[in-house]
């Protein structure tokens, strides 16, 4: 699962792997949250160039009743998203990247849990795969979500945690951004574990559990994280029975 993410890398840095002519003001983030505005870049059918926007992590069906939805669909599994209602249509037709330097997942000891830092050994900026959504209130108000796939773990994320994100290749993006009904045959390839080889984990304090909370103390590694008094559980959404994966 992916709970929490950061985004510290540059405007320059972000524009130039993801070859976007413009951006919206980015700040250097250390710890982003579901139901928060996060970048994603996608490509409209109308345009071939990547669109770079911010939206709400976490999301809402065309046809959802209520927006209260959105907080159950952070991430959704790619081994079942093309045939799920709540995802089926964005996977065929709005797919889109959601751009990262790393991300939190959080291991289960005893009755606490445990924040992991986890990233790419080289430090680089890379993209998970996406699926965003369209919705308009009745009042005619349109909001603009997004949720992450996951995949299986491989073998270094799997001892924190089952599933983790999906983390796309480069090479990849044409093919996933491609704004025409995809082919679920080509598409469910792409969605493979990252290689273990090339990432890594450290622990982090419990300044992370807690989504009010910013800046490079959240994911600064130490030995051993000492429990939170009072709270076992991270907050907003990773805690167990807070988030449903599809």
């Amino acid at each position: 699962m992916c709970g929490r993410l950061t985004l510290r890398a540059s405007c320059k840095d972000v524009a130039e792997l993801f070859q976007l002519s413009e951006l919206p003001p980015l700040e250097p983030r250390y710890n982003v949250a579901p139901s928060q505005d996060v970048l994603v870049v996608r490509r409209h059918p109308a345009a071939w160039a990547r669109d770079a926007a911010m939206l709400r992590w976490g999301l809402i069906p065309s046809w959802a009743t209520d927006t209260s939805i959105g907080s159950r669909l952070i991430n959704a599994r790619s081994e079942t998203a093309a045939e799920k209602p709540a995802f089926r249509r964005a996977f065929r037709e709005r797919r889109c990247l959601v751009p990262a330097d790393g991300f939190y997942s959080w291991q289960q000891q005893g009755r606490r849990k445990q924040p992991f830092f986890i990233y790419l050994k080289d430090g680089h900026l890379f993209a998970f795969a996406g699926l965003w959504e369209s919705w308009k209130g009745g009042a005619g108000e349109v909001i603009e979500t997004f949720t992450i796939l996951t995949t299986i773990a491989n073998d270094l994320v799997r001892p924190i945690h089952e599933p983790m994100p999906v983390i796309l290749d480069p090479q990849h993006y044409d093919v996933w951004l491609d704004p025409a009904p995809g082919d679920v045959s080509v598409l469910k390839p792409l969605l493979q574990p990252y290689p273990a080889e090339r990432m890594t984990a450290v622990r982090v304090g419990p300044l992370v559990n807690k989504p009010r909370n910013e800046g490079s103390q959240c994911a600064q590694p130490i030995a051993e994280a000492p429990a939170v008094p009072g709270r076992e559980q991270p907050e907003g959404g990773t805690g167990k029975g807070q988030q449903r994966l599809f």
